[in-house]
């Protein structure tokens, strides 16, 4: 399974959020605290979304965050409002490239996937054909996340609600594929939505800030979201709803 985080609130650097806290999304990639049989470590690529201007900017490896010496260097001058991350423990199959890392995007919108669609990919073969044949051929990677981003991503051309969205793909592929952990997380910026589908997620909210992750980071009082519901998130409150 892979790790993720959104946070939204007062500009911070991305370190401060990704590398520096004390069970960081850096710490996650080598000891995290509970993978729940998908493996040991996160470390088949890794990737951040943040805001500058009027679109979301990402940069993504293939490497393990851990390595990327590169990345430190940016992480500790870039700065954002909102800023989504994710660690990626690829599902055996699949490519360890930098376009199959979270997050992936369009516009002001960025995603990121925490699970596994079983029986992939003849499970959710139907729910692929009815997508347009142009976001089929342009998919970021041959992997489940890049198709469940797809299929959100064609539910929010519509204008539904992200929250509609979301848990319209969760159940749909939950009923194609039983047994899949659909763990999802969405932003603008502005909001945040995520479900918890068959994994942990947790978040902690101050009047200033919202911050959603796979296992809680800091020393921060957290909430855990319960098993199969759904999150919307923004800083100073949260609530969930019963997928």
């Amino acid at each position: 399974m892979c790790r993720h985080l959104a946070y939204l609130g007062p500009a911070v650097t991305l370190s401060s959020l990704v590398l520096e806290p004390q069970h960081s999304l850096l710490r996650q990639s080598y000891a995290p605290a509970d993978m729940r049989g998908g493996g040991t470590v996160n470390a088949d690529g890794f990737g951040v979304g943040w805001y500058a201007g009027d679109g979301a900017v990402r940069y993504r490896s293939a490497s393990p965050i851990w390595s990327d010496t590169a990345f430190t260097a940016l992480a500790g001058v870039t700065s954002s409002t909102a800023v989504l991350a994710a660690v990626r423990s690829a599902t055996t199959g699949m490519p360890v490239t930098d376009t199959a890392a979270a997050p992936f995007s369009d516009g002001r919108w960025l995603f990121s996937h925490n699970g596994v669609v079983r029986g992939w990919p003849q499970a959710v073969a139907a729910l692929a054909a009815a997508l347009p044949v142009v976001d089929l051929m342009t998919l970021d990677a041959p992997t489940d996340a890049a198709l469940l981003w797809a299929l959100v991503r064609d539910g929010l051309r519509g204008g539904a609600d992200p929250a509609t969205v979301l848990a319209g793909v969760v159940t749909a592929v939950a009923a194609a594929a039983p047994g899949s952990r659909l763990n999802l997380l969405l932003t603008d910026g502005a909001t945040i939505w995520a479900t918890a589908w068959d994994h942990a997620l947790s978040v902690t909210t101050s009047d200033a800030t919202a911050l959603v992750a796979s296992e809680p980071t800091t020393d921060a009082p957290w909430t855990e979201v319960p098993a199969r519901h759904l999150l919307v998130a923004r800083p100073g409150r949260h609530r969930f709803t019963t997928l």
